[in-house]
């Protein structure tokens, strides 16, 4: 069932490819029916995988002599994250549906994005997850370069680059530890039990996970994420956020801590208290929190903050991910789900209902126009997503950052203090950008007053009350229940943890 998430995202991408230019109305409906049904797949598989252990979806061979195989599988953590991705195309779409130029090809490539992404999720053949970790790089360039914005043809090629560099880092590991196990097999499980040598997972280890979290906003090599959100499209901007990025950090957990564990311990000697790759990793994540958060304190462009927030919301993923612990690991899961939906509203609030009426993210620009009163469901829509993104009690960012912390603490209480910086600057440049943009007290100008009264804003749109409503929803119901997702996540998190989730 789940495989046939990657079936019709591909299937529809090829269709809207071979589509004649000026449907444009058929292309949105197409991609819309195309993302529906695979969030549709994807809840029947959540649900019918509930209280299930890894189960084998798919397993053909594929280049037999190398032992690679079409391995579907999918766990709790897999089905959580394919889950989240159906979300995201489906308010990707429907925040998209005013893109005029080369519609059916912006569709098309946003669909072969959302197949490699399914795809990644799915995979437990170590060869195929990278294939479908190359396919998603691809789209992600076109829908920057040609829909995107502010210095598009840079942005785009940062990430590109950035990306194929972890890739090769990322690919160098695997065919090492391919080498190294003489296994001939190139399944996760096989590989998992190999028995690989401590001294090669020693190095390994910091070079595969470097390779993901780059993608995943690992500071410092973090700088592709906000240059890249802000030069996006709308739709391009969600999936970044929401799923691309946590395709970095599930490789980091499937890949790099679940083949090489024992490039976690300990090296036998200590420098400036810093005595394994775990402490090395955990510092960066607790950086990452801080330093993302204090520069979106200080951005006057409106989509910067969120970039660099997402940077700093990352870095709860990646510090829980070093917990090493169940409590810690569960709520970094937690928040990959819980940051792809909330960024991804977060995105769409500023990228498509407020630049697109007001054509600025200037704050000085924007405080003058008194949104509150010109584009109220955007103001009451923003006050939501932020206060799931503070992590407020009753969201979906409550249940995954405490989590986090509790893990943290039970692993090195200082790990919690300093990320609990991130979390009170957090507040700060959410309420500071709250204010700026949608409840600004600067007295409009002459000009700006002669604006207001014979100029007014497009009325807010079907599919953007929609979009707001599954993304806020989700962030609330899962808040209110967190139960839905970590009944599914925590087995899955203690067989990795006891080596058999491999």
């Amino acid at each position: 069932m789940l495989a046939w998430t990657i079936y019709i995202s591909f299937a529809g991408a090829a269709l809207l490819a071979l589509m004649p230019k000026g449907r444009n109305d058929l292309s949105r409906w197409l991609a819309l029916a195309v993302a529906v049904a695979g969030l549709a797949l994807a809840v029947a598989g959540f649900a019918a995988g509930m209280g299930h252990a890894r189960q084998v979806i798919v397993d053909l061979p594929w280049v037999p002599s190398m032992g690679i195989h079409f391995l579907l599988a999918a766990d709790g953590i897999s089905r959580v994250l394919v889950l989240l991705t159906g979300l995201a195309a489906v308010a990707g779409v429907l925040f998209s549906w005013n893109v005029e130029l080369r519609t059916n090809e912006f569709f098309a490539f946003f669909l072969a994005l959302i197949g490699g992404v399914y795809g990644v999720f799915l995979s437990f053949d170590l060869f195929l997850l990278f294939v479908f970790y190359e396919i998603a790089i691809v789209p992600k360039y076109f829908l920057i370069a040609i829909w995107g914005s502010t210095r598009r043809e840079y942005a785009a090629m940062k990430l590109a680059i950035y990306s194929f560099a972890g890739s090769a880092m990322v690919l160098i590991g695997l065919l090492a530890a391919y080498a190294t196990a003489g296994s001939h097999s190139t399944g996760l499980v096989e590989l998992g039990h190999a028995g690989l040598p401590a001294s090669f997972q020693m190095w390994a280890f910091p070079l595969v996970f470097v390779g993901f979290g780059i993608l995943a906003g690992l500071w410092p090599f973090h700088t592709w994420a906000p240059t890249g959100h802000v030069a996006a499209p709308t739709a391009a901007s969600m999936l970044l956020a929401g799923v691309v990025m946590k395709l970095g950090a599930y490789g980091c957990l499937r890949v790099a801590i679940g083949l090489f564990p024992h490039g976690l311990d300990p090296w036998g000697f200590s420098l400036a208290g810093i005595g394994s790759w775990r402490d090395v990793f955990a510092i960066l994540a607790v950086v990452g929190i801080v330093y993302g958060a204090l520069v979106a304190l200080a951005q006057t462009d409106f989509k910067f903050v969120i970039g660099y927030s997402s940077v700093s919301h990352m870095g709860f993923v990646l510090l829980g991910l070093m917990t090493l612990n169940q409590i810690g690991l569960t709520g970094a899961v937690m928040q990959m789900f819980s940051h792809g939906v909330i960024a991804g509203l977060l995105f769409a609030i500023v990228g498509r209902i407020v630049y697109d009426r007001t054509h600025t993210r200037r704050f000085a620009e924007l405080e003058a126009m008194h949104l509150s009163k010109r584009l109220p469901f955007a103001a009451w829509a923003f006050v939501i997503a932020g206060m799931a993104s503070m992590g407020l009690p009753g969201f979906s960012g409550f249940v995954a950052e405490l989590q986090v912390l509790v893990g943290a603490w039970i692993a090195k209480p200082w790990w919690t203090a300093a990320a609990g910086v991130g979390i009170v600057v957090g507040v700060a440049y959410t309420w500071r950008a709250l204010q700026k943009a949608f409840f600004g007290d600067v007295l409009p100008s002459a000009h700006v007053l002669e604006q207001e009264h014979g100029h007014k804003f497009a009325a807010i749109t079907w599919p953007e009350v929609t979009g707001v409503a599954l993304l806020g929803g989700v962030s609330l119901a899962v808040g209110l229940y967190p139960r839905i997702l970590l009944d599914a996540i925590e087995p899955a998190v203690k067989t990795l943890l006891a080596g058999g989730g491999r």
